[in-house]
């Protein structure tokens, strides 16, 4: 036995009969209809329910024709990166050698210290250990 469940499409309901774990399915198709349908009711009023339908459904069938040709195009987009990508794949080998052949020398620098910078910093250190025990001495 299919079960049937109850539906509402532009403020009237319907029994629909469906097959069995299909429920949720309907439920959205439904839903999506419905939506439709109410805008029509908002924008028209109140219409007999075989245009009401007839009209949301070709307002459904025109976003679905929209959505296929967004399909189509976001399908051709796929398959230009996908060839796009085996061109690059196939001269990898190629690219990969040309990697190996190219040498390249990087200079390495080293930072040096100067050495009146480090005679500098011993006698700033060598002066603040000089005050430190002055003012040790003079705290005693």
């Amino acid at each position: 036995m299919m079960p049937e469940i109850k539906i509402s499409i532009g403020g009237r309901d319907f029994q629909v009969a469906c097959q069995e774990g299909e429920e949720h399915y309907l439920r959205a198709a439904a839903a999506l209809l419905g939506a439709e349908a109410d805008t029509l009711v908002k924008q028209i009023g109140r219409l007999p329910e075989a245009r009401m339908l007839l009209m949301a459904g070709l307002m459904l069938a025109d976003k679905t024709a929209g959505l296929d040709e967004r399909l189509k195009e976001a399908e051709q987009k796929i398959a230009a990166q996908e060839a796009k990508i085996a061109e690059l794949e196939a001269r990898r080998p190629e690219a990969e050698a040309e990697v190996r052949e190219v040498k390249v020398e990087v200079p390495v620098e080293v930072p040096v210290i100067p050495p009146q910078l480090t005679e500098t910093l011993a006698e700033i250190a060598a002066r603040a250990e000089g005050l430190a025990e002055r003012l040790e001495t003079a705290q005693s």
